[in-house]
């Protein structure tokens, strides 16, 4: 995947459950071992950030001049912003949709990596078969203990023109090695950019 290009977002679980995770500095370390993947792909070597609860904000981008104390400048630290209420994924699916296939259209297909650690709510399914369409990947990573019943379903999910999203447990990500993780967050992206490439999703 040495000369793969794409557009990469990060988005950030904040509902209440969450909050831990944010304080102990674990969202932090995802926040940087995913800006190391935007760097590797993106042309800018930026990583766009949103959060979401029952609300959502686009936050600024990260980059590597920038990623240190980025959770507590840009989230822990920014009233303007709501954060560890109750979980609310599509609108903040269709935000990502909007800015990449609407505001900033591109022959770059967006490599879209989503953070949560308990259950969706299952009208998620819709917005990924409507996404199927579009040149968007997601990778779901569920953290923490929680069963994850919907999004262990991303696979077999039916109605799309390409599978078009997938899943990993990582029950720890501090314990996890940067070759695990990086292993796991790929597996299946590479395989998305040759089906979608196929269908004419990824405009060549």
């Amino acid at each position: 995947m040495s000369h793969v290009a794409a557009r990469v977002g990060l988005v950030l679980d904040i509902s209440g459950s969450m909050q831990p995770l944010y304080k102990n500095g674990t969202v932090q370390e995802v926040v940087e071992r995913i800006l190391a993947v935007a760097c590797k792909f993106d042309d800018n070597a930026t990583l766009d950030i949103w959060i979401y609860d029952n609300e959502f904000s686009r936050l600024n981008a990260a980059t590597e001049r920038d990623f240190d104390q980025y959770v507590v400048r840009n989230i822990l630290n920014n009233n303007n912003i709501h954060k560890f209420g109750r979980n609310n994924e599509p609108p903040v699916m269709e935000d990502v949709i909007r800015k990449y296939t609407i505001e900033k259209d591109s022959s770059i297909p967006a490599f879209i990596i989503f953070i949560n650690d308990g259950g969706v709510l299952k009208s998620i399914k819709k917005v990924i078969v409507e996404a199927s369409l579009k040149p968007l990947f997601w990778q779901f990573v569920g953290i923490g203990d929680s069963d994850f019943e919907v999004l262990k379903k991303l696979d077999t999910m039916e109605g799309r023109i390409v599978d078009n999203a997938n899943f990993i447990h990582i029950k720890d990500i501090a314990s996890v090695s940067d070759e695990i993780l990086y292993n796991q967050l790929l597996n299946e992206f590479p395989l998305w950019l040759k089906a979608a490439t196929d269908k004419g999703i990824i405009r060549k």
